[in-house]
């Protein structure tokens, strides 16, 4: 099977720091950390092609026009959709910024150069003293060098060569799984779906089981961005009990992601199988009870688990702890900074058992701590939002035939006007099947009869087949009377 390579860069943190940079929702000391973490981490990897494209004073995206130098003429200009994908917004405000040093550049790319020169000599003695397998290795090695400076395109054009010369499918699979997170780095959801694609060809035509499982948690983090949440949940709730993809992203942000895609888009029954009894997420989520199943392998969850309860995360007392990945347990697992979860506890207890009020409450926490803090959620929050409470409204009423206003007002613990307001968005949409009678302050379901739908169906499509065949007899007598 063989470890993974070229998974060292690039360092997909350094892009959640860069969108930090511009996060309106940010504080400014969590933007000044971030500016740090940029700065060391440009100076540290020599990272002249990044810089550039970042602070730049004419073509960086990050600074305005004329920022950092007065030899720059101060053109104003709009940023192609493609450069802002690593900013939270397209026309960014920053409190805090990263200046252009034009001495610092010049030196960043010298160190550039030189390494550069080193490499193709040891190419041009490989080919002269040594094989192949020397070749591929210079030829590898400066496809890495161009992704640790951020010179997305040299780089890509690097990895495609060094691709055409190499007969192993392992290599070749790990090879296209960089180009992925070179994608996923700079924003760019054409190349990631693409490539995925070609990933996924590559590992149906006889990848090995660490490597199909890498691509599982790939895949679902692509659809998460581009708010495929549906299709997204299964692939990354099924890598919870087998990641290993740490260069992708850290387990606690694959928890994160898992239960926010569940939540969003399983029925009950999954949810509850999937999520809600699932012993990789209880040992994160649950009580201390919970997390001893999980550990000791008594929690069960598969579709026969039993209803057992969830503790109560509002009662824990627990703060939060480093986050324990099952599947590399006794490994050298590197250990992860401690994330709150008691939101997505709440969330996920307060959903499966309507407790509405607690359910928006977690939400609300949930939409600060989480959605408007990772850039792979943050372009999605409002409409995450707005499915949830979509999906809270929808469990409720699907109980009632008739019900009060005011009655799910304090069930939801808001007022009858947004509640007015809110449902009444969806039911024009007919996401809810209902109607609201604010005389009477009422809310009647309208439930759908099953057997009238399907008869309406079988004769509008009746009528169609009709239609269809009488074109076509038309057709015929026409060149029947045509040969005559």
């Amino acid at each position: 099977m063989g470890d993974p390579q070229f998974a060292k860069y690039p360092d997909l943190q350094l892009s959640q720091h860069i969108f930090q940079l511009t996060n309106p929702v940010s504080s400014k000391a969590a933007k000044q950390a971030s500016l740090k973490s940029v700065q060391d981490a440009i100076s540290e990897n020599k990272m002249a092609p990044l810089y550039r494209h970042l602070a730049h004073p004419v073509d960086g995206v990050l600074n305005a026009p004329g920022e950092g130098t007065t030899q720059q003429p101060t053109t104003h200009r709009r940023p192609s959709s493609s450069a802002t994908t690593l900013l939270a917004t397209r026309n960014p405000s920053l409190e805090v910024t990263l200046p252009w040093d034009e001495k610092l550049y010049e030196s960043l790319k010298l160190e550039n150069e030189k390494e550069l020169e080193a490499i193709q000599k040891e190419e041009d003695e490989a080919a002269e003293k040594a094989g192949e397998t020397e070749i591929q290795a210079a030829r590898g090695k400066r496809a890495e060098y161009f992704t640790k400076t951020g010179d997305k395109e040299k780089a890509i054009e690097s990895y495609e060569k060094v691709f055409e010369k190499t007969g192993v499918l392992g290599t070749k699979i790990d090879l296209v799984l960089a180009i992925i997170r070179l994608g996923l780095f700079f924003g760019d959801k054409v190349l990631v779906k693409k490539t995925v694609e070609r990933a996924s060809a590559l590992v149906e035509s006889g990848g090995d089981w660490d490597r199909r499982n890498r691509l599982k948690a790939y895949h679902g983090l692509h659809l998460l961005t581009v708010r495929s949440y549906a299709q997204a949940a299964p692939l990354l709730l099924d890598s919870l009990s087998t990641f290993t993809s740490y260069e992708l992203c850290s387990y606690s942000s694959l928890v994160v992601y898992a239960i926010l895609a569940g939540s969003v888009s399983l029925k009950r029954v999954d949810f509850k199988s999937k999520v809600v009894d699932a012993p990789e997420i209880k040992a994160i989520v649950g009580g201390t009870e919970d997390r001893l199943s999980a550990l000791t392998g008594r929690a069960s969850a598969g579709p026969a688990a039993g209803d057992e309860e969830m503790v109560d995360a509002t009662a824990s007392t627990a703060t939060p702890g480093p986050v324990v990945n099952l599947t590399t347990l006794g490994g050298d697992q590197e250990e992860e900074a401690p994330v709150d979860f008691s939101p997505l506890s709440k969330l996920v207890k307060s959903l499966y058992e309507g407790d509405y009020k607690n359910f928006f409450g977690a939400l609300g926490e949930i939409e600060v701590k989480f959605l408007g803090q990772d850039r792979y959620l943050f372009e999605h929050k409002g409409w995450f939002v707005r499915e949830m409470r979509l999906r809270g409204y929808q469990q409720l009423l699907q109980s009632y035939r008739v019900v009060s206003l005011q009655s799910i007002a304090n069930d939801f613990g808001v007022t009858v006007d947004f509640l007015d307001k809110d449902l009444a968005k969806f039911i024009a949409a007919d996401r809810i099947p209902c109607t609201i009678d604010r005389v009477k302050g009422i809310i009647e379901t309208n439930r759908p009869d099953d057997k009238n739908k399907q008869y309406a169906d079988v004769v509008k499509q009746g009528d169609q087949l009709i239609t269809k065949l009488q074109k076509y007899g038309q057709a015929v007598r026409l060149r029947g009377s045509e040969r005559g």
